[in-house]
C-alpha cells in the first residue's frame, strides 16, 4: 500500500513538472522576437481607454499581449524618442473611445506639440470622436475624418445625482459628518439639490476644462478660443459641417490619409504602432524611477494579478518605496500620483514611507488626472510639486459617514436586537442612530484628523496653519488655480518633472536619461507562480465590474472608516 501511494505522489509531481515544462515551452515558441523597426516608418497611435500609472502584466501569448494598455511613461518616452529617430517619418493618431482623464489629455497633448518641433509631419483620423479624441487630434497639421462620420463636438457638461428622495422613501438615513465647508462628499445622500459650495467648485472645474479645451483647439486650428468656443456652441456636427466650421482639414477615409502622408513622407514607409515601438527604445542615461501612486488609497496588502485594480494597498507601495531606497542605480524617483484619496490612516503611513524616501534619494512629485485629499497628503513630502493645468487636486478635508436603516428593517418585517459592552460600542451598527454624544465622539476625531491634515500640508509647503486652512476646507482646486494659491509649485508633466529631478540630483540639463517604472511590470509567469485562486477570483471579479459599470466602487469606501476622499468621482463630458 505504501509503495502504491508513494507510485501516485511521484506521478503527481513528475505530471505537474511536465505539464510547467509544456507551458513554459509553449510560451517560448509563441512569444515573438524583439522586433524591429523600418528604415522609413510611420509611427501608429492607436489611442482608446485609458492610460495607465502602472504597467500591467505582460502576457508571451501574442493575441493577449495586443490587448495590454500602454502606459503614459511608455507614451511620453516613444513620442520623446520618435522626434529625434531617423526611422520615425511621422506620426499618425487615431483617437477612440478615450476615457483618460484631462490632465493625461494635457500630457499626450504636449509630448505631441514637442514631437511636432522635429518638422515630422503628424496626421489624424477620426472615427466617431467626441470632445476628448478632438482635443488630442487638434495637434495634428491634417485632421481627416469619414465623409459620412459625426464630430460630437458640443462643449462638456457635470452631472450630480441625489438620492435623499430615494432613501427617504426606502427608510434609509445617512449621518455624516466632516471638516470643512467643502467637503461635500455625503450630499450625495443626504440633500436632494447641490449645495453653493458644491456649484462653486463644479463651475470651476468646468471653467478650466473648458477654457483649456478651447484654447489649445484654438492654437491647433490658428484661431481664436473665442472662435473655438462660437463653433462649439453650434455642435454636434456632420462631417461636412465640422469642416465648413473650420475643425476639419478632410473628408476621406483612411487609405486616402495613408496615401497622402506617404507622398509627403516619399518613399514607401511601414506602419509601426505604439505598443511595439515602445519595446524597442534603448535605455540610456541616468535611471530615474516614476513609482506610480495610483488608485484609491486602502490599508494592508492589495493583490492585483492583471494589473486591472486602482488601488494604492499601504503594504504594496512600502515594498516599492524600500525596493527604490536600495536600489544605487536609480539617481532620483518621480513619483506619479494619480488618487482621489482615501483611508487616513494608510495616506499617513505611505507619507511616512515618502518622507524616508526623500531623504534618501532626490525627488519630486508628478500630479496626473487626480492628487485630491488623501492623494493630496501622500504628495506632501516637502519636495517640488509638478501638475498640470487640469489636474484636480486639494480637498484637504475629512469625512465619516454612516446608513442607518432601522426604517427600512421595519418595513420588511426585520428586527434586530443589539446587546453591547461600552457607551460607543454600537456607533458604527446600521441599526443605530448617532446619538449625540456619539455624533460628539466621532466629531473629536474628525477634528483631530482634520487639524494633523492642514498642520503636515503647512509644513511641507511652507506656510502658516492658518493660510493652509482658509485654502483647505475640503476644497477640490484644479491644477491652474492650486498653482496660485500655493498648493503646488509649478505646472507641466513629464519633461517639467524630469528637469526638477536633474537640478535635484545635479546632473546636466541636456543629460540622457531612463524612465524605470515602479513597481516593475510583471510577467504572466510571475503572477501565476506568485497569486492563488482566490486572488484570480477576485481579479476577474473586479474586471467584470469594470467592464460592467466603466469603474470599480471605491475599495476606501467599501473598507470604511475615517477618509480622507475627494468627494466626488469627477466625469467631465
Amino acid at each position: 500500500m505504501k509503495k502504491f501511494l508513494l507510485g501516485v505522489l511521484v506521478g503527481l509531481v513528475f505530471t505537474v513538472l511536465a505539464g510547467i515544462i509544456l507551458v513554459l515551452v509553449f510560451a517560448k515558441l509563441v512569444t515573438p522576437k524583439a522586433p524591429s523597426i523600418a528604415a522609413s516608418s510611420i509611427l501608429v497611435l492607436h489611442l482608446d481607454g485609458d492610460l495607465p500609472e502602472s504597467a500591467p502584466v505582460e502576457f508571451p501569448f501574442p493575441f493577449l499581449e495586443q490587448q495590454a494598455a500602454v502606459t503614459i511613461r511608455d507614451f511620453w518616452a516613444s513620442v520623446h524618442y520618435a522626434a529625434t529617430d531617423s526611422r520615425i517619418k511621422a506620426i499618425v493618431i487615431h483617437p477612440r473611445g478615450l476615457t483618460a482623464g484631462w490632465a493625461k489629455l494635457q500630457e499626450i497633448h504636449q509630448d505631441l506639440v514637442n514631437f511636432k518641433k522635429s518638422g515630422k509631419p503628424v496626421y489624424a483620423y477620426l472615427e466617431g470622436a467626441g470632445t476628448r479624441e478632438y482635443y488630442v487630434a487638434s495637434v495634428a497639421d491634417r485632421i481627416f475624418d469619414s465623409p459620412d462620420d459625426l464630430l460630437d463636438v458640443k462643449g462638456m457638461r457635470l452631472e450630480t445625482m441625489y438620492l435623499k428622495g430615494s432613501l427617504d422613501k426606502i427608510g434609509v438615513e445617512f449621518q455624516v459628518d466632516h471638516i470643512g465647508r467643502f467637503k461635500d462628499a455625503g450630499d450625495m445622500f443626504t440633500r436632494k439639490d447641490m449645495s453653493p459650495e458644491t456649484r462653486e467648485v463644479l463651475n470651476q472645474v468646468l471653467d478650466q476644462i473648458f477654457g483649456d479645451f478651447c484654447s489649445t483647439v484654438a492654437a491647433g486650428r490658428k484661431k481664436t478660443a473665442d472662435q473655438i468656443t462660437s463653433i462649439v456652441n453650434q455642435g454636434p456636427f456632420t462631417a461636412d459641417k465640422a469642416q465648413a466650421a473650420g475643425l476639419l482639414d478632410v473628408l476621406g477615409y483612411e487609405d486616402q490619409m495613408y496615401g497622402e502622408l506617404t507622398k509627403k513622407v516619399g518613399g514607401d514607409p511601414s506602419k509601426v504602432s505604439l505598443r511595439t515601438y515602445s519595446k524597442t527604445i534603448p535605455y540610456k542615461g541616468d535611471r530615474i524611477a516614476v513609482l506610480s501612486a495610483e488608485g484609491d488609497i486602502v490599508r494592508g496588502h492589495v493583490d492585483d494579478m492583471f494589473g486591472g485594480t486602482e488601488a494604492i494597498a499601504s503594504e504594496n507601495i512600502t515594498k516599492s518605496i524600500r525596493d527604490l531606497k536600495n536600489d544605487n542605480s536609480v539617481k532620483g524617483v518621480i513619483v506619479r500620483v494619480n488618487s482621489p484619496g482615501g483611508d487616513a490612516v494608510a495616506s499617513d503611513e505611505i507619507l511616512h514611507e515618502m518622507k524616508m524616501l526623500s531623504n534618501e534619494k532626490p525627488l519630486v512629485i508628478s500630479m496626473s488626472d487626480y492628487a485630491a485629499s488623501g492623494g493630496y497628503f501622500i504628495s506632501m513630502t516637502g519636495d517640488r510639486i509638478v501638475a498640470y493645468p487640469d489636474t484636480i487636486t486639494g480637498s484637504i478635508g475629512v469625512i465619516y459617514g454612516k446608513f442607518s436603516m432601522k426604517e427600512l428593517y421595519n418595513k420588511l418585517g426585520i428586527q434586530k436586537e443589539i446587546l453591547q459592552r461600552g457607551k460607543y460600542a454600537d456607533i458604527d451598527s446600521d441599526y443605530t442612530p448617532l446619538s449625540e454624544d456619539g455624533k460628539e465622539k466621532l466629531h473629536e476625531g474628525i477634528e483631530t484628523t482634520y487639524r494633523s491634515f492642514v498642520s503636515k500640508v503647512a509644513a511641507a509647503r511652507k506656510k502658516p496653519y492658518e493660510q493652509i486652512d482658509s485654502i483647505a476646507q475640503g476644497r477640490v482646486w484644479m491644477g491652474a488655480l492650486a498653482s496660485q494659491n500655493g498648493l503646488v509649485d509649478e505646472l507641466g508633466g513629464f519633461d517639467q518633472a524630469i528637469a526638477v529631478i536633474k537640478q535635484r540630483a545635479k546632473l546636466p540639463a541636456d543629460r540622457d536619461v531612463t524612465l524605470v517604472a515602479y513597481p516593475a511590470r510583471r510577467s504572466f509567469f510571475e503572477v501565476l507562480t506568485s497569486s492563488n485562486a482566490d486572488q484570480m477570483a477576485d481579479s476577474v471579479a473586479q474586471e467584470k465590474i469594470r467592464k460592467t459599470l466603466g469603474f470599480v466602487p471605491s475599495l476606501s469606501l467599501l473598507k470604511g472608516g475615517m477618509l480622507r476622499l475627494m468627494p466626488y468621482q469627477l466625469v467631465v463630458k
